[in-house]
């Protein structure tokens, strides 16, 4: 690690936790400048430390998916609310497909209130969260445990949900591109991933906005594809009218204002 200044420290520290810093925030918590903060992030990015973004710094992401335990910390209380956003759209006594993922995961939290759920899920992590929910009932999906992260991934993963019709499916991705593209580390788990989307009435994205500054080198799917996009603040324009076009419900649950619906 680059020696550092210890406001640098804690930037990097923040960054790690919540997934993206912003120069007016630090610079009130800090005390400084904006220009100060700017130097600052400028200075972490050319160590490779951030990543730019317009109006602050991301934690970055390589070709490799960042530690398990990073990604669950970061943007927490933006996902917290699209998962409850989620759960809200899903009714008792129904059918749910839950994917790998920390924002699958606060859905399955969100979930657990539910009555007569049945949810088939390759998240061991899910699996745990709902096991003591006395109105669900929880399908595991066989297959290769990939440890790292507590996913299911593999042949035999894909082979169960295809013995499935559910009425909703909520999977997350690891970015999204600027023209909608839907992309994830794992080519194994994109597999896993097409295979929930096609057995499912609803499909449902959750992903919190920093996915839209991230990069991933397999394809998943396009938001075209999809029935409904919860996020946390209102994406491009680009994106807009891309589930506009396309049908796509988005709900936006960000604290700047009321919550926003486009599409259908």
């Amino acid at each position: 690690m680059p020696v550092l200044h210890p406001r640098q420290s804690d930037i990097v520290e923040r960054a790690r936790q919540e997934g993206r810093v912003e120069v007016d925030a630090l610079a009130r918590e800090f005390d400084v400048s904006p220009q100060t903060i700017r130097k600052d992030l400028n200075d972490l990015c050319a160590k490779s430390l951030l990543q730019r973004i317009h109006g602050g710094a991301i934690y970055p992401s390589t070709v490799s998916n960042i530690a398990y335990l990073s990604r669950r910390n970061m943007a927490s209380k933006a996902k917290q609310a699209i998962a409850r956003k989620a759960a809200s759209l899903i009714g008792n006594e129904t059918s749910v497909i839950l994917n790998i993922g920390t924002t699958t995961e606060q859905v399955a939290q969100a979930l657990k209130r539910h009555r007569d759920l049945m949810v088939i899920t390759n998240n061991l992590n899910v699996a745990n969260i709902l096991a003591d929910a006395s109105g669900v009932n929880l399908t595991i999906a066989g297959g290769t445990l990939r440890k790292s992260d507590g996913g299911i991934v593999g042949a035999a993963a894909m082979d169960m949900f295809r013995q499935f019709k559910v009425d909703f499916a909520i999977i997350g991705v690891s970015a999204i591109d600027e023209d909608g593209a839907l992309l994830d580390f794992d080519h194994r788990e994109v597999q896993v991933t097409k295979t929930i989307l096609a057995q499912a009435r609803t499909t449902i994205l959750v992903a919190d906005a920093i996915k839209f500054s991230r990069r991933a080198p397999a394809l998943v799917a396009t938001l075209a594809d999809l029935d409904v996009f919860i996020t946390d603040l209102m994406p491009a324009q680009k994106i807009i009218d891309l589930c506009r076009a396309n049908d796509v419900e988005l709900h936006v649950t960000g604290s700047g204002g009321p919550e926003s619906v486009e599409g259908r």
